[in-house]
């Protein structure tokens, strides 16, 4: 497993922020990617999620205003289609993701982040 710790999250996330304060106080190199300002393809959220190794509706925010104004829990999408309109919309992006090597945890709680310190 690469040592290089990568989170992807949102400045504004109360998670991502406790997350964040984990890292740092476990004195690890990291790096943090806002993908907001630098959003995710459909390429690499499809391997965010199979690294995560969970279904792609579990990735899904589906308690946003938006998930609800767009129907998705009603709507039969591929996964393909999810993943499209989450790179679309990272509002409904679950977060933060942290990434070490070939794995990834989603950090709901923050103390998940602890599996790589």
């Amino acid at each position: 497993m690469s040592d290089k710790i990568l989170i992807y999250q949102k400045p504004g996330c109360s998670k991502c922020r406790a997350t964040l304060a984990l890292l740092r106080s476990s004195g690890k190199e990291f790096d943090a990617v806002n993908y907001y300002e630098a959003p995710l393809t459909v390429e690499r959220l499809r391997e965010l999620i199979d690294k995560l190794g969970l279904p792609v509706r579990d990735v899904l925010r589906s308690d946003e205003p938006l998930a609800h104004h767009l129907g998705l829990a009603e709507r039969q999408l591929s996964d393909d289609e999810l993943i499209r309109i989450m790179v679309e919309n990272p509002d409904l992006i679950q977060r933060p993701i942290v990434v070490r090597g070939d794995e990834a945890v989603l950090c709901r709680p923050p103390e998940n982040v602890k599996k790589f310190l």
